[in-house]
Formats: C-alpha cells, sequence, structure tokens
C-alpha cells in the first residue's frame, strides 16, 4: 500500500517509533535515524534478551519492527550531511524532538521543504508545538495525568491510576500515522508536502469521548470509579465463585434477557430502566455479586453466551497469546533478527483482504541492530544521486 514510501523515523521512545512502525507496517521503507548510541528505549529494560553484553530491550523490539537503522550525530558536518541526503530522497520525516531543536539543528520547516517540497513533516510533542507550556518535556505518565486521563482511571477518586501500556504514546503514534496518510493522498492532488502535529495532549483530550461531554456539555466533573460504567448497568467486572467475568447489559433487550439469570424481573421496579439502574448500581452491583457467588466464571460464561449476553473474562497476556482467536486474526509474526534469530513479535493491527496476517507486507522485518543498515542505506543514496545526476 506504501510501498513506494520512504519515511525517515528520527524519533526515539514510544510514540514516534510507533507511528514509524504503523507506516512501515503498510509497506513504506522506513529509515530510523538513530545518535551514536542509539534510541533510548535500547535501554529500557530489564527485560533484555540476548547473550550477555550483547543484548536487547524488548521495549525496543515492541515498537520498531519493518526499519532499518542508520547512525548519525546531527550535531556533526557528517551527521548533518547525511541527514540532508536522506531528506532529498525521502516522502516523509517523522520528529519528536522538543519544539524549537530540529531548526537548531539546521533543519527548521522551511529548511526541509527547500531541500524537498514533497517532503511531509510529522512532528509529535509533548503538549504541542505552541502555547503557554508547548516547550514541555512529554513522558506518557506525566501526560495521561495533565490531561485528565488518570483521573477517570482507577477504583476511587482518592486513587488516579495510569493506563496499564503508556497510551498517551500510542494514541500519538496512531495520529501521527493517520496524519501522514492524509497528508500523502493530499500531496497527490497539490504536488507539495505539509506539516502534521499531533502531542500526547491532545491524543488523550481527543478520545475523552463521552467523559469530556459530560463536563463541557452537562457540567459534571467525571472521576474514576473502578470497572464499572458511569452512564450504563450493570456494565463491568463482576465476581464469581472463583474469578471474575465481565458483561455489558448495553440495552433494554439485553436487561430483558439477562434480569432471569439473577432472579429479576426485567420490567419491575426499581431496576427496569437503565437510568435507575445507573442510580442504584452498588446495590445492583451487590446483587447480581451474590447470585454469582453460587458458581465459578466458567459456568456463568456458558449461561451468559447461551442467554446471548455479552460476557467475557480477564486474560493475562501469556493467555491472550496462546488464544486461538488471538493467533487466527494474524497478530503473532515471526521475524529473524540479525543477533536473536527467530524472534515473535505482537503484530500490526490492520487486517487486507488479500493477507493472511496483518499487516501489508509479505513478509515483516526484525527490529534493526544499532546502525546495522549504514553501509545498505548509504550505497541506496549514491545509486539515487547518481541517477539523478
Amino acid at each position: 500500500m506504501l510501498s513506494d514510501i520512504v519515511v525517515l523515523d528520527l524519533t526515539r521512545a514510544l510514540a514516534g517509533p510507533h507511528a514509524a512502525m504503523m507506516l512501515g507496517d503498510l509497506g513504506a521503507r522506513v529509515i530510523k535515524v538513530e545518535s551514536p548510541t542509539g534510541d533510548d528505549t535500547r535501554g529500557w529494560g530489564p527485560p533484555f534478551v540476548g547473550e550477555p553484553g550483547d543484548e536487547e530491550s524488548t521495549y525496543f523490539l515492541s515498537c520498531n519492527r519493518n526499519k532499518e537503522s542508520v547512525t548519525a550525530d546531527l550535531k556533526s558536518d557528517d551527521g548533518r550531511a547525511l541527514l540532508t541526503r536522506l531528506v532529498r530522497q525521502a516522502d516523509v520525516l517523522l520528529e519528536n524532538f522538543r519544539p524549537g531543536v530540529l531548526s537548531r539543528l539546521g533543519f527548521s520547516e522551511e529548511r526541509l521543504h527547500q531541500l524537498n517540497p514533497r517532503l511531509v513533516i510529522c512532528s509529535i510533542t509533548g503538549f504541542g508545538h505552541d502555547g503557554p507550556e508547548g516547550g514541555r518535556a512529554g513522558y506518557d505518565q506525566i501526560a495521561q495525568g495533565e490531561a485528565g486521563l488518570m483521573s477517570l482511571t482507577g477504583p476511587s477518586p482518592d486513587e488516579p491510576t495510569k493506563v496499564g501500556v503508556p497510551i498517551g504514546d500510542l494514541l500519538a503514534g496512531m495520529n501521527a500515522a493517520y496524519g501522514v496518510v492524509a497528508a500523502l493522498h493530499e500531496r497527490n492532488t497539490t504536488g507539495r508536502g505539509r506539516v502534521v502535529r499531533t502531542s500526547l495532549l491532545a491524543s488523550i483530550v481527543g478520545v475523552h469521548a463521552f467523559q469530556g461531554t459530560r463536563w463541557t456539555v452537562a457540567g459534571e466533573v467525571p472521576r474514576g470509579m473502578g470497572n464499572h460504567h458511569p452512564s450504563i448497568a450493570p456494565y463491568g467486572l463482576f465476581r464469581t465463585a472463583d474469578s471474575p467475568v465481565q458483561i455489558a447489559v448495553g440495552s433494554e433487550g439485553l436487561w430483558a434477557r439477562f434480569a432471569p439469570l439473577i432472579g429479576l424481573d426485567a420490567g419491575a421496579a426499581p431496576y427496569a430502566t437503565n437510568p435507575e439502574r445507573v442510580r442504584r448500581r452498588d446495590e445492583l452491583i451487590a446483587l447480581i455479586e451474590a447470585r454469582f457467588a453460587d458458581e465459578g466464571a466458567e459456568v456463568w460464561l456458558a449461561r451468559l453466551a447461551d442467554a446471548g449476553i455479552p460476557a467475557g473474562k480477564v486474560r493475562t497476556l501469556d493467555d491472550v497469546y496462546t488464544w486461538d482467536q488471538t493467533r487466527s486474526q494474524g497478530l503473532l509474526i515471526d521475524v529473524e533478527h540479525e543477533s536473536l534469530g527467530t524472534v515473535q513479535l505482537p503484530g500490526p493491527a490492520l487486517r487486507l483482504d488479500d493477507h493472511p496476517y496483518a499487516g501489508a507486507r509479505e513478509t515483516h522485518l526484525a527490529p534493526p541492530r544499532l546502525g546495522q543498515h549504514n553501509a545498505s542505506v548509504a550505497a541506496w543514496l549514491d545509486a539515487c544521486e547518481t541517477d539523478e545526476a
């Protein structure tokens, strides 16, 4: 899909690398430009894998598949010369420096477009490229707190809790990839690249969804309330005799099928309508868990399935990756790593109609070793420049 696109990935940590990896999954050639010491995440661990003294960070492996790696010190003349050559041949440049850093290195947006008017530039920041706090460094957990997400997550208003993955980084990466694809589409008409910007702040605020409108429209301040939905009941996590189950009674039709399972008349007060059930959520949860305490999770999941009630268990990640349904969707890929040999990685989320696995490539590339492609990328640049001459 993007097999004719060359992406320069100047990013490090997670938001930018995730965006570049998504473009690589769609077939783009992604050249990761790293400092001589490498992306910060090469040192983020444990866990590490590989031989002692030659380990790889599993964090780095998670967000750098389908890329090549070249090294360049952008503070040096040689490093800037290499980046200049790369920019002239590229379609996309991704960067997540703090605002102004790339300009100070000699690569302002204006300079980049002088070198290559067709270049799509994507900039990812923590809190935006301008505004009174635009220069702040962006780390995921800080952004989760500042953007309100932690105040919505957790067992109670007194225990703000981060999401179990760096969700601000991941959302920013997804928004960046989405914006880049739109800019590439526009370039087909205009012939010119544009600047795409997103941030961790914007990406988290952008998914506040109904929690946001509770404040902007209704004037309510949502707070953490554990594993139950603030606007639908019953909808959440419920204890059984052994392990918890999750149920989602998201309509009155579903309530009509669920209520008899717990000994209630669906049309009778005080739980006849969703607003009534939400107002009495705590007592309804207690009633359901008292009923669920008679049997284990598997028994209740079978009963719920027979009644057509959306339900599920809470899986650990080892359960997820050995689950037949996960594997059936092509969500695990085998790649050949230069030092680790064959390793299995979580795969792309998109699945195209003509591919049995996720992504848009015939084969997936392992995350690169630092500087693994210095020679091959230099040879490619030489060939490109010879052809142009």
